[in-house]
């Protein structure tokens, strides 16, 4: 099922197309490390309960999508083995999606096996930080399965990063000589791998990976220039810039007070082309999206 099909379905009932408007996915950490301090652990004994409860709030306060991830991708955050992933990630898309069946849910892992288990388990999206280049199997696991996939600029290496007990982590950004350009050219690749492996082009969105080895300075010109990457490449675009550090270090605030940084950002982002937005703020970037929206679509 392509990404224009889930969000017009007589199954789900959205009733739009994906590019009527921005889209909001929200964020569910099963996980104890998240850097903005919102995981849900798995060793909660009332765990199920937990899931379902963020996952009503956030499909009853603007939600199009719950993004459902078991590792932190925080700098500096310890790597999580197959097992432990799959024993936090199953379970939270099985209780979801048997209690929300129109909910659309992806799962955020780099992992073929559990990419596999989710999408059994009632998945419906592959969103990969590793753009499939983590896991050569993971191209295999959207092809068998049809899904749409969300492709990830990376640069980033897993222990190479600054850490910083106020403002959390950033990972060490790499050197480019052309930085737009070298960004476009590498997602232009993961594109091509993917679709070379047999996925669909209607199946593919890409992410230009803002926090992942860039500055702030360059995460900043990523966001302002989604327009420039969108006509380079053709793709619908997933931002994903809520909470980061490059918001902490501008405007000198901890993970828990980027509310207002990250606003600027989804709006921008917004105004520049983005079709999907990742938040934790479900609520409160939900009307940022909403009037933004309105905003650039007044008069037409």
């Amino acid at each position: 099922m392509a990404f224009h099909d889930l969000f017009n379905s007589a199954d789900n009932d959205k009733g739009f197309q994906l590019g009527d408007r921005c889209l909001l996915m929200g964020i569910m950490n099963v996980t104890p490390d998240s850097f903005s301090g919102d995981g849900l652990r798995s060793e909660d004994t009332d765990l199920e309960a937990k899931i379902l409860k963020q996952a009503e709030f956030f499909l009853s306060n603007g939600a199009d999508i719950l993004d459902i991830g078991g590792e932190s991708t925080r700098p500096g955050a310890e790597l999580v083995g197959e097992e432990e992933e799959l024993k936090r990630v199953e379970p939270a898309v099985k209780a979801i999606a048997k209690a929300f069946p129109n909910a659309v849910l992806s799962v955020d892992t780099y992992k073929a096996s559990v990419a596999d288990a989710a999408l059994n388990a009632g998945a419906h999206i592959i969103n990969d930080v590793w753009g499939f280049k983590a896991d050569p199997d993971m191209s295999k696991v959207a092809v068998k399965h049809e899904v749409p996939v969300i492709l990830m600029h990376n640069r980033s290496k897993p222990g190479h990063a600054e850490i910083d007990a106020r403002l959390g982590g950033a990972y060490i950004a790499p050197k480019y000589n052309d930085f737009l350009n070298e960004v476009v050219e590498e997602i232009r690749e993961l594109i091509e791998g993917a679709i070379e492996a047999g996925v669909k082009p209607e199946n593919i969105m890409i992410d230009p990976g803002v926090g992942f080895g860039k500055t702030a300075a360059q995460n900043m010109e990523l966001i302002n220039r989604l327009d420039v990457i969108k006509e380079a490449l053709g793709y619908p675009i997933l931002l994903g810039s809520s909470r980061k550090s490059f918001i902490g270090l501008t405007l000198d605030v901890p993970a828990d007070e980027r509310v207002e940084g990250t606003a600027a950002t989804v709006s921008l982002g917004v105004a520049r082309g983005a079709d999907v937005v990742r938040v934790h703020d479900v609520k409160v970037m939900d009307r940022i999206v909403r009037m933004t929206d309105a905003m650039l679509r007044a008069g037409q």
